[in-house]
């Protein structure tokens, strides 16, 4: 599977991209970095600087089509910046329409709330987000994992980086077996 990792050029809390993407490569599959601008990606070990990471692909020259499966990681400010930007929207709002399976940890769920999916769905976030989830239509509730099927594709979300285990069995055993059903 060819899996799209979504993160700003900053921001990005690096063990919600590590791990997630660890497990992808185990796993083998095809994790792939993809930002809005290219270079490299700061990430973050919560306010401050930690590793920087390659991006491997721009969001506004590339599409939902060509994966499996989109990864959104946290951090406070990714998110923030990601919602900001229409193509990163619409990219995520493209795996939606599309029927492809997104993942989405701690604060990510900022951006599934611009790209207003997140309407009549369950999902979990870190605690901060309920009112917004809530105010988008969604239902916010307090699991370690939360896979919510609601629509056209699956939805895996997780709290925060305590969860990251559970995070990643889920999310890949859920892409795999809607990759499988394509």
């Amino acid at each position: 599977m060819r899996i799209a990792f979504l993160t700003a050029p900053e921001g990005v809390e690096q063990v919600e991209l590590t791990e997630p993407w660890q497990a992808a490569v185990k796993a083998g599959h095809e994790p792939v970095l993809v930002s809005t601008k290219s270079g490299e990606v700061q990430g973050f070990d919560h306010l401050d600087k930690a590793d920087t990471f390659p991006v491997d692909e721009v969001v506004g020259d590339t599409s939902a089509e060509s994966f499996d499966g989109l990864v959104l990681p946290g951090g406070v400010a990714n998110p923030d910046f990601l919602r900001m930007d229409d193509e990163a929207v619409a990219f995520v709002k493209e795996f939606f329409e599309r029927g492809r399976p997104v993942a989405a940890i701690c604060h990510a769920p900022w951006t599934l709330v611009e790209a207003d999916v997140v309407r009549g769905r369950e999902l979990t976030s870190w605690p901060s987000l309920r009112t917004d989830i809530r105010n988008a239509g969604g239902t916010w509730v307090d699991e370690q994992v939360k896979v919510c099927d609601h629509g056209t594709n699956k939805l895996v979300t997780s709290r925060k980086p305590d969860d990251l285990k559970a995070f990643c069995e889920t999310y890949l055993d859920v892409f795999q077996e809607e990759a499988a059903g394509r």
